[in-house]
């Protein structure tokens, strides 16, 4: 790939950090989104309305409000910055950073894919299921999470593919520290801002392309075979 794309070391890193953070992100993200999705197709709070608004927020703020908002919460002086600071937990300009903006700025997307599939759930399944005495975690297990498989697999994609993406929160929060928090969004902004760097940036535009577009097909066929059996 090197040779191919002609990319550096400093590319290359930026590459393995953009993986690393998706995935990353996508692990950290999966159940709590399947949780909250879960809360707001059946649960019956009377603040259901102000946790999806809530939850949607970061869909439609600009990402570097979204990233300074993390820098005032995760800062030294932030109120989870001082409570991971007496633990010896730095999050602002490290990987952690960086998979953290990634995480609240997809995580509507992943919510929203995966409330979608639970919302076309057949509830007198649910209701056959608990009639013959199964119980909540029992019906979650048989029925929910298998039904809701396809949707989750949908807001994994989503939430990978927004996280090799993502710049605004990220520079905020995590910096572009070369081979520390630089991923390829970073890395092409950095070259496009130096004289000459047109074509490294055009390369890692590419390999930007051709990774996105092998997380759609890998889940494209994880579909169709979840679909036949």
């Amino acid at each position: 790939m090197d040779t191919f794309f002609n990319l550096t070391t400093q590319d290359t890193h930026a590459i393995w950090l953009s993986i690393k953070v998706a995935c990353g992100a996508t692990l950290v993200a999966t159940p709590l989104g399947f949780a909250a999705a879960y809360l707001l197709v059946f649960s019956k709070l009377p603040a259901k309305s102000l946790i999806e608004g809530l939850i949607n927020l970061p869909l439609v703020l600009p990402p570097v409000v979204v990233g300074y908002l993390l820098l005032l919460l995760f800062g030294q002086s932030g109120f989870f910055g001082s409570l991971l600071q007496s633990a010896d937990i730095r999050i602002i300009f490290t990987l952690s950073g960086a998979v953290l903006a990634s995480v609240v700025v997809g995580f509507p997307l992943m919510v929203r894919a995966i409330r979608i599939g639970m919302e076309g759930i057949d509830h007198n399944c649910l209701m056959a299921a608990r009639t013959l005495g199964a119980g909540w975690w029992d019906t979650l297990m048989t029925i929910t999470l298998p039904l809701s498989g396809r949707a989750i697999l949908a807001g994994m994609t989503l939430m990978f593919a927004r996280s090799l993406g993502e710049f605004g929160a990220t520079i905020i929060l995590a910096g572009n520290i070369p081979g520390v928090t630089q991923t390829i969004p970073l890395a092409i902004y950095e070259y496009t801002n130096t004289p000459g760097g047109d074509r490294m940036a055009l390369n890692l535009c590419l390999v930007s392309i051709i990774l996105s577009f092998a997380i759609l097909m890998l889940s494209e066929a994880v579909a169709r075979s979840m679909k036949r059996s």
